[in-house]
C-alpha cells in the first residue's frame, strides 16, 4: 500500500487518462457510500487502484480488460473492524479462502494470538503470508500481552519497549484492543503504549464491555477512539454520545446485532454514520453456512436499516473509524480497487470480488488456487509441557472424607461467568466433580516451557455427564485448557494434544472421539475451510454425546481464560476473580463427616 515516486507518477497519469486503464468495470450501478447515492457509473482501474468513476470512455485502451457487470451493482469491499481470525482455527490462508468470496477484502486485527505463541518472529511470517493472499490486514499493535490480570504465561510479552519499535512499522495502524481494566488500574505498560501512540499519531482501539458512567469517562480520558463491546443498545448510545465510534459485534457466539442496532432503528438514525461491523470470533462452519460481514449487512437490513446505510456500516464507516478511508472503504479515485459485484443492495448477494484490481472470487469461490506457505519451526505447534496422569486433575484437600463447599464458575453466555456455590463430595481427600449437579473440573496448563504452571477449578453450565474435552487454542494466552468430569479422560485429552502438537479433542471412556489438529502454532490449520467446518461440527456433536447442550461447547470453554469480562475466569496462574483482579481459592469450606 506504500507508493514510490515513480508509481505515484504513473497513477497521476492514469488518473488524467494519459495512460490507459488496466481494467474497466462497465454497465453497473454504483453504490456510492460517500454520498448515499445509486447511479450508473463505470469504474476504471489502473493496476491496483481506482483512477476514475463515471464516464470512463477516455480511460480505455486497446489492452484494457472490460468486465461487464450489466444489471449488477458495485459496492466497496467489506471490512471486518475487529477480528481474531485465529479463533476460527483457520490460518490466514484458510481464512482468506473463506471470507474473501463473501466480500471481505480487509480486516482490522492485532494478530495477537499468533504473537502469544510465536512472538515478533512468528508475526513477521504471518505478515508475509498475508501478502500472498487477497485479504488486507490493518494491523494494530496489541496494547500489551498477555491481556490477563493477574499476568498469565505466554511465549512473548508485548511491552512499551516493543511498542517503541513496532509503532514505527509501516504495517502499524494503531494500538489494538486496549482492555478497560488496564486503564482502570492505571497500568504503566498500557499507558506507556498509549503515550507512544500519541507521539506517532496513531489511534487507540478499545475493548470496554459494560463500561458506563464514571468508568466510561475515565476510560475515554486515556484517548480511546472506538469500541467493539456493548451488551445492549443503551450502552451503544452512551458510548456514542460520549464521542466514540461503535462497532456492532455479531460473532459465532455473541449475537449482539439485533439488540445493538436498536440504537439506530429505534433511538437515533443519525448514529448510523459512526456505526460499523465486526465479527470478533467466528467459526469456519458459520462462515461457510452464513457468510461473513456480508451476513451482518443482510441482518442489519432485515432489522430495518436502509440498504445503503447497512452497506456503509460494512465499508466506509469502518474505514473512517480506523483512519484508513484514504485507502479503502469506497469506490473512489485513489482508493485501492476493492470492489464487489452484487445482485442488489436489498439482497446483498456477493457474486464476484475484485481485490486490489484483480478478480479474485466468483460464485463464492476463489478464482485461483491459493496455497499456504511452508511453515517454519517458529510457528510449529510443539506443546512444551509434560505428559499428565489422572492424579493431576484431582482436587486434593486435607479432609479425607466429607463435603466441600466450592465456588463453581457458572456459565451465563459465552463470556460471562457468575458465582455458584455448591456442595461436593470429598472421598479419599479428593473433591469430586458432580455431573448430576452440573459441576465439572477445569484446568489450564502452561504450554510454552516457561514455568510448568497448572491450575484447577470448578465450572458449571456445560452439563457434561461423562468424558472430557481440551484445546490448545484458548485466547488470550493460548495455554492448554481441559474440562471434564473424569480425571483419566482429562489426562487422556491433554496427553493426546501434547503428542499431536496441538488441536481440539473430545474424549470419553479413555477413547478419542473426535480430534481437530491445529499445527500452525497450536491454534490454526491450513486445511480447507470446508474441512475445518466439518471437523468443528463433529467436535460439537461429540461434545453433545457427553451431555453438553451448547452450540459451541469448545469455544465457550476456550474463552474461560479471558479475564476482561466479569466475574470469573481461569488461567495457568489459577482461578481468577475478574472484579477483584486476583486469584481465588475455589474451596470455600470443608465439612467433615
Amino acid at each position: 500500500m506504500n507508493k514510490s515516486v515513480s508509481s505515484l507518477k504513473r497513477l497521476v497519469q492514469a488518473g488524467g487518462a494519459k495512460i490507459p486503464a488496466s481494467k474497466v468495470i462497465a454497465n453497473a450501478t454504483l453504490v456510492n457510500v460517500m454520498t448515499s447515492e445509486y447511479y450508473p457509473a463505470d469504474v476504471a482501474i489502473y493496476e491496483d487502484t481506482i483512477v476514475a468513476v463515471g464516464d470512463v470512455s477516455d480511460y480505455k485502451g486497446p489492452d484494457t480488460e472490460i468486465i461487464d457487470a450489466s444489471g449488477k451493482y458495485l459496492a466497496p469491499g467489506l471490512i471486518d473492524g475487529h477480528i481474531h481470525s485465529e479463533c476460527s482455527k483457520m490460518s490466514i490462508t484458510s481464512f482468506a479462502k473463506a471470507v474473501v468470496p463473501c466480500g471481505t477484502t480487509s480486516m482490522v486485527s492485532g494478530l495477537d494470538e499468533y504473537i502469544s505463541v510465536s512472538g515478533l518472529e512468528g508475526l513477521e511470517e504471518v505478515f508475509a503470508e498475508i501478502d500472498g493472499t487477497p485479504l488486507k490486514v490493518f494491523w494494530g499493535a496489541p496494547f500489551k500481552t498477555p491481556y490477563t490480570i493477574p499476568k498469565s504465561t505466554i511465549a512473548f510479552n508485548f511491552d512499551p519497549s516493543v511498542h517503541a519499535k513496532v509503532q514505527q512499522w509501516d504495517r502499524c495502524y494503531g494500538v489494538w484492543e486496549v482492555v478497560r481494566e488496564f486503564i482502570q488500574e492505571e497500568d504503566d505498560d498500557t499507558l506507556g503504549a498509549i503515550a507512544e501512540a500519541g507521539k506517532n499519531r496513531l489511534p487507540i482501539f478499545g475493548c470496554a464491555p459494560m463500561a458506563r458512567g464514571k468508568d466510561l469517562n475515565a476510560y475515554l480520558c486515556s484517548g480511546v477512539r472506538l469500541d467493539h463491546e456493548s451488551y445492549d443498545h443503551e450502552e451503544v448510545i452512551e458510548k456514542m454520545r460520549n464521542g466514540m465510534h461503535m462497532l456492532i459485534r455479531e460473532s459465532s457466539v455473541t449475537h449482539f446485532l439485533a439488540e445493538n442496532i436498536r440504537a439506530v432503528t429505534e433511538v437515533n438514525p443519525a448514529l448510523a454514520r459512526r456505526v460499523s461491523f465486526c465479527t470478533d470470533d467466528v467459526t469456519a462452519s458459520d462462515v461457510i453456512s452464513k457468510g461473513h460481514v456480508d451476513n451482518l449487512v443482510r441482518l442489519a437490513i432485515q432489522a430495518g436499516v436502509e440498504p445503503m446505510t447497512a452497506i456503509q456500516m460494512g465499508s466506509i464507516n469502518s474505514a473512517e473509524a480506523y483512519r484508513v478511508d484514504h485507502l479503502v472503504g469506497s469506490i473512489s479515485p485513489g482508493r485501492l480497487a476493492d470492489i464487489l459485484i452484487i445482485d442488489s443492495p436489498e439482497d446483498f448477494n456477493v457474486e464476484a470480488v475484485i481485490s486490489e484490481g484483480e478478480l479474485v472470487a466468483r460464485g463464492k469461490k476463489l478464482t485461483y488456487k491459493l496455497e499456504a506457505p511452508t511453515r517454519s519451526e517458529v510457528l510449529s505447534s510443539e506443546l512444551k509441557c509434560k505428559k499428565t496422569s489422572k492424579e493431576d486433575f484431582k482436587y486434593w484437600v486435607e479432609l479425607e472424607q466429607g463435603e466441600a463447599k466450592v465456588l463453581s464458575m457458572d456459565l451465563k453466555g459465552p463470556f460471562v461467568r457468575k458465582r455458584r456455590d455448591v456442595r461436593l463430595k470429598v472421598e479419599n481427600s479428593v473433591v469430586l466433580p458432580d455431573p448430576e449437579q452440573d459441576v465439572a473440573m477445569v484446568s489450564v496448563l502452561e504450554r510454552f516451557g516457561q514455568n510448568g504452571n497448572r491450575s484447577l477449578a470448578f465450572c458449571s453450565g456445560w452439563k457434561l455427564e461423562s468424558g472430557a474435552m481440551a484445546s490448545s487454542a484458548a485466547p488470550d494466552d493460548n495455554n492448554l485448557i481441559v474440562m471434564g468430569v473424569d480425571a483419566q479422560d482429562m489426562s487422556t485429552a491433554v496427553n493426546h494434544l501434547i503428542a499431536s502438537g496441538g488441536g481440539q479433542v473430545v474424549v470419553d471412556g479413555g477413547e478419542i472421539i473426535e480430534f481437530l489438529p491445529l499445527p500452525v502454532g497450536g491454534i490454526a490449520s491450513d486445511m480447507e475451510p470446508e474441512e475445518i467446518a466439518r471437523r468443528e461440527i463433529l467436535l460439537n456433536e461429540a461434545a453433545a454425546t457427553l451431555g453438553c447442550p451448547l452450540d459451541e461447547p469448545l469455544m465457550y470453554m476456550f474463552f474461560l481464560p479471558i479475564t476482561a469480562i466479569q466475574d470469573y475466569a481461569i488461567t495457568d496462574v489459577g482461578p481468577i476473580d475478574c472484579v477483584a483482579l486476583t486469584t481465588f481459592d475455589p474451596i470455600l469450606k470443608l465439612i467433615g463427616e
